[in-house]
């Protein structure tokens, strides 16, 4: 063999098989796996797309649909390599992920290769294993041209959507906006939240508790044999009336009921619920969710080298495999006895009539591979994801956890009280889940026991307004209405996030201005497109044509013909929504109208020439100024209230003249010394809210979110806060947080 040779050999050149993955990252893993005779190379994704500056599809004269798929000059260096691989290769496998994103994947690299689609050995395997690889290399089958044409559906739907109707809200509202099929349904499931939380009107209600014999906690259950609920004491003269009559009362336990129930194990995650619960537990937007999911998915490293170490994370199937869970049951019953162990492997099947129930739940793909080790490999957000996955997984298979719970029923001459209580008398799951509520369970008492009222009391309430969603209880209600799929969830919600339709505030995800005003056009003339039944219909509608029993074409001809003609016809009778509304001012730049305009934000005030002149300010700038009785410490003229980012503030109205400026809220003494130094407590105020500092600062930097309070702590005797904790007032000792109840 001459040098050259022998230096193409060692570099892997002339290899036997490809295997052509999306990513750099898996294809390591694989690389792990496999011997020489195999290459491993990633496309980094899609490399044929519709082109980004042009509609990209034509319709011939029969009425069908041409995609102009397109490479990008930045994947063009990846296509030139995959195309030189490929035509050293003697075999050339397609391995992207299961799902129609990765069918679609592999039909384009076999097009931009320059080879059939059909004839290229695709393989597929659902966690990133050694032996999984070997086993998909055993059974490869060909590319699901079904699966193909289902994306593509999707990808023109969203095309078409996106490329015809955004223009027409540039021209209707202002530049800048998009619409979709997935996100404006989703985006009116957000708006329409708050719209009900705007119209909704709180109504009053009262509760009245009870003790009795110092020990019995109960709630009024019955008032003159009616039985009483939440919103049946509607003001305090009803209240008072209950009141009344209880106080005459003679009571007795007129019945006493024990039964024990069991709470059934919760399912593996699928894509959906991880995103949930990544999001309540550990905090994690679902972006972020899926950016780790992959990671652990495609490798990373473990006690056995480097492997993917849970299966594919877009699924919405609940199914597990066998071997997966003879494994988990081997070790429960190994870890925690037999008792953990039900005596038949649970099952789970997901409601929905679209998932795709040959793909599996989310899952570790190493029980031995325990949350314990798995410390030691990850970094902290990848291991408390893994986690959250390992128990879950493991909890699924494991017995019920079993309840004793009690319910005592305190009758009087006119009134009854409830006294409800539970237990835990197995954990079951809970085992590995845990469980830190504490028992509820009531005292010993007796049928026919007769007891004392020790204290009771009525509490006036008010109903709340349904509450914003968060970024899982809205992946929640996109599942439950069938919008969307594992793979869309999370780019839905950053997509709103990017187009400034939407912004996270603690958590809870509130609607702009403007998207209100988008929301409003869409309903009135494209009610389809923001539609959540027809949404749902129409991915049901793509499940179809996966199945081979619907036609891509004419799906999107009877989505098409109706769309655009109301595309066209909405250019000439759709009102503008542009405001432009006067003000009686002219431009201090050019000497045109200003008047006020709509963007992202609100009404603001610009130039009528623009774009020529782009002049423009706040609408808030024009608002009078509130004029107070200070006076200036300065000149001595009148001080008035102005607003800037960081809040309110005094300036002196002769300004330009005088610039003097003052806190709204000067700094308050309190006549508490500073525990570190004894200097005074100064209340102050900051853009985030009122808080407690030491006067002699910067030398001492005493700092307290909590009011101090002339308290001593009784466990270490430093200076304690007054504070609402679990929605009673406590006071709280600002050092080693010690909570005592408050008098």
């Amino acid at each position: 063999m001459l040098k050259w040779q022998k230096l193409i050999a060692s570099l892997g050149i002339g290899m036997k098989n490809l295997i052509i993955v999306e990513s750099p990252a898996k294809a390591k893993t694989i690389s792990n796996f496999l011997g020489k005779d195999y290459k491993v190379v990633a496309s980094k994704g899609h490399i044929r797309d519709l082109p980004k500056n042009s509609f990209g599809i034509t319709i011939d004269k029969d009425g069908n649909f041409i995609p102009k798929y397109s490479i990008s000059r930045e994947v063009s260096p990846v296509v030139k390599e995959l195309k030189k691989f490929a035509k050293e290769a003697d075999t050339i496998y397609i391995a992207t992920d299961e799902d129609r994103e990765g069918e679609a994947i592999g039909y384009h690299i076999a097009k931009a290769i320059g080879k059939d689609p059909q004839e290229l050995p695709r393989i597929v395997f659902h966690e990133i294993t050694k032996s999984a690889i070997k086993k998909a290399l055993e059974n490869p089958r060909k590319i699901d041209m079904r699966s193909v044409d289902a994306q593509q559906t999707r990808r023109l739907l969203d095309r078409i959507v996106g490329y015809k109707l955004s223009p027409l809200l540039a021209i209707k509202i202002q530049k800048g906006l998009s619409a979709g099929r997935v996100q404006s349904a989703a985006l009116k499931i957000v708006v329409d939240r708050e719209r009900e939380i705007k119209a909704f009107k709180p109504q009053e209600y009262w509760s009245i508790k009870a003790t009795f014999n110092e020990t019995l906690n109960a709630e009024i259950y019955t008032f003159l044999d009616k039985k009483l609920d939440k919103l049946s004491i509607s003001n305090k003269a009803q209240a008072n009336e209950i009141l009344e009559s209880i106080k005459k009362d003679n009571f007795k336990i007129s019945s006493i009921q024990t039964t024990k129930r069991k709470t059934k194990t919760p399912p593996p995650f699928m894509t959906s619920t991880l995103q949930q619960a990544a999001s309540s537990q550990l905090g994690f937007s679902p972006k972020k969710t899926m950016l780790i999911a992959q990671k652990l998915y495609e490798g990373v490293k473990t006690h056995k080298g480097e492997m993917g170490v849970i299966t594919y994370m877009r699924t919405d199937s609940l199914n597990l495999a066998k071997e997966a869970v003879d494994e988990a049951r081997e070790y429960i019953k190994s870890n925690f006895g037999a008792k953990y162990l039900p005596k038949e492997p649970k099952k789970y099947t997901q409601s929905s009539k679209s998932a795709q129930e040959a793909h599996e739940a989310i899952r570790p793909t190493m029980v031995e591979f325990t949350p314990k080790i798995a410390k030691s490999f990850l970094s902290n957000d990848e291991y408390r994801l893994y986690k959250l996955i390992y128990e879950r997984f493991l909890a699924s298979q494991m017995s019920d956890a079993e309840f004793e719970t009690q319910t005592i029923i305190i009758k009087g001459d006119e009134s009854s009280f409830k006294a409800a209580g539970k237990r835990l008398i197995f954990d079951g799951f809970y085992k590995v889940l845990g469980y830190n509520q504490k028992d509820e369970f009531l005292l010993d008492f007796e049928e026919n026991q007769e007891l004392k009222i020790t204290k009771i009391e009525a509490k006036q309430h008010f109903t709340e307004p349904p509450s914003r969603y968060t970024e899982a209880s809205l992946i929640k209600k996109l599942e439950s209405l069938g919008i969307g799929r594992p793979s869309t969830y999370a780019p839905t919600i950053t997509i709103l996030q990017a187009r400034e339709y939407i912004v996270i505030e603690k958590k809870k995800i509130v609607p702009t201005k403007i998207a209100f005003t988008v929301i409003e056009l869409l309903e009135k003339y494209f009610p389809e497109i923001v539609d959540s039944n027809f949404t749902s219909n129409m991915e049901e509608t793509l499940d179809l044509i996966a199945e081979g029993k619907a036609n891509w074409q004419k799906v999107l001809r009877e989505f098409y013909e109706p769309f655009i003609k109301k595309v066209n016809e909405g250019k000439k009778t759709i009102p503008s929504q542009k405001s432009a509304k006067p003000i009686g001012e002219k431009c201090p730049e050019c000497g045109a109208e200003l008047v006020i305009r709509k963007g992202r934000y609100g009404e603001f005030i610009a130039c009528s020439a623009y774009p020529k002149c782009k002049y423009s300010r706040n609408l808030k700038e024009d608002t009078k100024e509130e004029l107070t009785d200070e006076l200036c410490d300065k000149c001595g003229a009148k001080m008035v209230i102005k607003s800037s980012r960081r809040g309110k503030f005094l300036a002196c109205s002769n300004y330009p003249e005088c610039k003097n400026t003052k806190p709204l809220n000067p700094p308050k003494e309190l006549d508490i010394p500073c525990p570190e130094c004894g200097a005074k407590i100064i209340q102050r105020e900051s853009k985030r809210g009122v808080f407690f500092g030491c006067s002699n600062y910067p030398d001492c930097k005493f700092i307290s979110n909590f009011k101090p309070v002339d308290k001593k702590c009784p466990e270490c005797g430093y200076l304690m806060g007054e504070r609402t904790y679990r929605k009673k007032e406590v006071y709280e000792c600002l050092k080693c947080k010690h909570k005592v109840p408050k008098e």
